[in-house]
């Protein structure tokens, strides 16, 4: 993807004057979306290390098919398995007669100051006290009554 060109040009006299903002905003977009990309592929090995604790390596072949997503339009990253790892889902949720794992939620929530640190070499504005911060927040204190 190249960068996008600048919209704004103003010449006065010798001096030429060129807005940056889209190039700006192209940057910004592009820093989000490698530090999502770096915390997918982290999430994914941390599954995967907890799915081969719990599982034998030779029956459980959910964790070859773990796979993350950061989507451009949603600006987001989704974390979960392939279509042939169709029996994962099960595993991860539980059924009638087998009780869940909740291996891929347990290994994001175990790793969330790692995760925000792995953001913060990206997004400069999360680093030093802010992200040691954002790593004690609880989450069931966001939810309202």
């Amino acid at each position: 993807m190249s960068v996008p060109k600048s919209v704004i040009k103003i010449k006065k006299g010798e001096v030429t004057y060129t807005s940056n903002v889209d190039r700006c905003a192209y940057t910004i977009k592009e820093l989000c979306r490698a530090a999502l990309r770096d915390t997918g592929k982290f999430v994914c090995a941390k599954f995967r290390i907890a799915y081969y604790g719990a599982f034998k390596r030779r029956s459980g072949r959910v964790g070859r098919y773990t796979q993350y997503w950061v989507r451009k339009r949603d600006m987001d990253l989704q974390v979960g398995l392939k279509p042939n790892g169709f029996y994962g889902g099960f595993q991860e949720l539980g059924t009638s007669k087998t009780p869940k794992s909740g291996l891929l939620k347990g290994s994001v929530q175990e790793n969330i100051p790692k995760i925000i640190e792995i953001q913060s070499k990206y997004l400069s504005a999360l680093e030093g006290d802010e992200s040691s911060a954002l790593a004690l927040c609880d989450e069931n204190d966001m939810e309202g009554s």
